[in-house]
This record gives C-alpha cells, structure tokens and sequence, in this order.
C-alpha cells in the first residue's frame, strides 16, 4: 500500500489523510519511503505470488511447472529464478524426493568368504549357516532367525521375533552356543545383512571364540543350504494356512523343526536318515575314540 500512498502524495493528497482513510501508520511509511522496495524486489515479489497461486492449486507440480504456469500470466524469469524462490518459501512438489534420513554408523566391515560355496564339515560344530526368514500374519509379520550345522543339517539354534533387529540374530546366536558347548572356532556363515554385520552379532561371536564369514552381496547361491531349508519351512509350514497370529505361527515353526525336521524328515544327504539319527550315529566313534 505505501506506492499507492506515494502515489497521491503527489497528486496533492496529503499523507496523514491517506494514512488514516487506508488505516495505515505514517512512521513505518515514512522508514519504506527513505529506504523503498526496488523494481526488482517488486517484481520478485509478483512472481513470488504467481508461483504460490499455482502452487497451491496444483501441489504435485515442481518448480518447473509452477515457472511455466508463472509464465503464462506474463512473468519473464529463468528457472533459476523460480527454483530460488520456491526453495525459500519450502514449495516442493508433494511427490517429491524425501529428506534423507538421519545416517547411521556403519557396522563392522564384512567378513571374508571362508566357505566358497562348500557347504560340508566332517564333524560338529565346524560350519554353521545362518539367515533370516519372514512370514505375514493377521497381526503382522514374524521374523525367524535360523541356524544350521551342516555336518547333519541340524538346526542347532533359532529365534523368533515381530521386529528384525540385530539383537534377533544375537539371540539365535545365544541359543546355538547354548546347546551345543564348546564352539570355539566354528565358522559361521551369513549374508551380508546389517543385522549379521551389527556390532552386537560381532561382539557375540569373538565373545564365543567363534569366526564370522560371509558370501557376496546378491548371491543367494554364497548360502544356498541354507535358502533349501527356508524353501522346506515355507513349503510346509509357512504357505499351508493363513495365520491369523504370531504365536500360532511361532507355535507351527518349532514344532516343525524339532519334531519333523530334526526326527522323521529322513535325507538322502545323510543316507536316508534324519539330523538327529546321523550326529548320533556319526559322532559316536569319534567320542570313543578321543
């Protein structure tokens, strides 16, 4: 309003009346007057009114189409320019690139192959493979944190959780070493998961004596044993129902593995016997023998 009262100041119009009559105060006037807006913060200003009209109208469009929109009402500008001003004033497009969020500290760098794919061991306790699986229930997914010795493709340790943190490896890792004792120097073998490259699942297996190794990024093949067993829970557990909550489905799960995995489920790989039946039978000897 203060051009517009300079304005009839000069045509003779005294600036207390106008001031009055347009209920403005005459110092804050008097302060624009010696220091007024320049032409091109004027015509700044403009632009920035047509770009937020459009905006406002059509939130989903980016600076560029708000320029183009700002352009068809007689605003010359460059792109620059728009981007400058719809920066300042935070008018992004709603489909927009989302803020990044805040980084985190990196885990311990990736362990070594040490197993190339060679999924044997000729006793207890040497190679354990280790991977996580999920499911869909009513009430959310379930995470199952499993791991395998393949000298009799034992499962020798697992965990079950709502939530696929690295304390759900840990735990598995925990129950594993439980069960079987001495474990020192065993390798364990896992993607290269975060929650298999946390500090807590490193911490664990030095704390164990244990020897962390993994395959490559992308290669499902680098843990193949382990993906054939996934295959076997899903094939008879995980897709043989709708599960209406965690706890049936966790139910389902150990049942599975501790009374038809580990004792009926017979395989070829162990002469047509089942985990339990070949450790007990393989191990025997060498306990006489030590």
């Amino acid at each position: 309003m203060y051009p517009l009262v300079r304005e009839l100041a000069v045509d003779g119009i005294p600036v207390t009346v106008t001031c009055r009559v347009l209920n403005l105060a005459r110092q804050p006037y008097y302060r624009w007057l010696a220091d007024p807006v320049t032409d091109s913060e004027w015509r700044e200003a403009h632009l920035a009114n047509a770009l937020f009209d459009a905006h406002r109208d059509d939130p989903e469009f980016g600076y560029r189409f708000l320029a183009d929109e700002a352009r068809a009402e007689g605003h010359v500008f460059a792109d620059r320019t728009a981007w400058k001003l719809c920066s300042a004033n935070g008018w992004f497009s709603v489909f927009g690139k989302k803020k990044g969020r805040k980084k985190i500290p990196p885990g311990v760098p990736a362990y070594d192959d040490l197993v190339r794919r060679d999924f044997t061991a000729t006793a207890p306790n040497l190679l354990w493979l280790v991977d996580i699986t999920e499911h869909w229930t009513d009430e959310g997914k379930l995470y199952a944190c499993v791991i395998k010795d393949v000298f009799a493709n034992k499962i020798v340790g697992y965990a079950l959780d709502s939530r696929m943190k690295a304390r759900l490896a840990v735990a598995a890792l925990e129950v594993a070493v439980a069960r079987r004792g001495d474990v020192a120097g065993c390798i364990v073998h896992a993607d290269r998961g975060s929650q298999f490259r946390s500090r807590k699942f490193h911490q664990g297996l030095l704390r164990h004596g244990m020897v962390g190794s993994m395959g490559q990024v992308g290669s499902a093949a680098d843990n193949a044993a382990m993906e054939s067993f996934f295959a076997l829970l899903q094939k008879n557990v995980l897709n043989r129902r709708r599960w209406t909550t965690r706890e049936q489905l966790r139910i389902a799960i150990i049942t599975w593995i501790e009374r038809t995995y580990h004792r009926r489920r017979r395989q070829a790989a162990l002469g047509r016997l089942t985990p339990i039946e070949y450790e007990l039978i393989m191990t025997t000897p060498a306990s006489q023998a030590a």
